[in-house]
């Protein structure tokens, strides 16, 4: 019985961690696409901008 309690308690001490582990990841997955979309968007605006004063430039 005392094996038993214990296999359980394992069992269950694992499943949280699983959980949390998972959570943090699920996080993780979130705020690097936030930080990819960021990097993105700002790549873009730096290269209109540079577009834009190697166009008035010629002019």
């Amino acid at each position: 019985m005392r094996a038993l309690l214990w296999v359980v308690g394992v069992v269950a001490g694992v499943l949280i961690l699983l959980g949390l582990l998972l959570e943090a990841v699920r996080w993780l997955v979130i705020i690097g696409v936030i930080a990819l979309a960021a990097v993105i968007i700002f790549g873009i605006v730096k290269g209109r901008r540079v577009v834009h004063q190697h166009s008035t430039r010629r002019r």
